[in-house]
């Protein structure tokens, strides 16, 4: 499953640099931080990105996730690493909104039942979704939009950051994202 996945977002991407004339490069950003007394967590994603149009750019992107704890009645601390690559694609229209798609094989500590495991598995993720998007003084794009997991897999790293809960108060495999993208040329 992850092979024919890969293969498919890889072919597409070789399809559209071949069939489009870059227009420019971008180096974005995306990440998000929390910190307490018990622990905190960092989460930093690059992008490098290939503009085919002033609409429509692409490319791949890696991560990198430390969560880490601290048991105040204990004195343990603890932590993991969760890492991986995958590639993006995003639409902007009107400096206003963008559509998004982000698939990432990342490399997941968890167990299908949420438990830490010390053998970590590669887990596929394939956001899709949309939002915020605008261009400052043409020296850097901010995009905020929310994000669906549309394969929500069982291990996925991503399902602390889970927000949205169903009407049988199940949560909801949907992120927020906040990116910082500036042009290289």
């Amino acid at each position: 499953m992850k092979t024919l996945i890969l293969t498919i977002v890889l072919t597409l991407a070789s399809l559209t640099l071949t069939a489009q004339q870059i227009e420019g490069k971008e180096f974005g950003i995306d990440g998000t931080f929390s910190l307490s007394s018990f622990g905190g967590n960092v989460n930093l994603g690059p992008k490098f990105g290939f503009k085919t149009s002033e609409n429509f750019i692409f490319g791949p992107s890696v991560r990198y996730q430390r969560v880490w704890a601290n048991n105040q009645n204990t004195g343990t601390s603890s932590g993991y690493n969760v890492f991986g690559a995958g590639a993006f694609a995003h639409g902007r229209f009107y400096n206003a909104l963008f559509l998004g798609a982000e698939f990432e094989m990342m490399r997941s500590p968890f167990t299908s039942f949420g438990a830490l495991t010390t053998n970590p598995t590669w887990t596929p993720t394939l956001f899709l979704g949309g939002g915020f998007s605008m261009e400052f003084n043409e020296s850097w794009r901010l995009n905020a939009g929310i994000l669906y997991d549309i394969i929500n897999h069982e291990n996925s790293p991503f399902r602390s950051g889970y927000f949205l809960r169903n009407a049988n108060n199940q949560l909801l495999p949907v992120i927020y994202r906040i990116a910082f993208f500036f042009p290289l040329d």
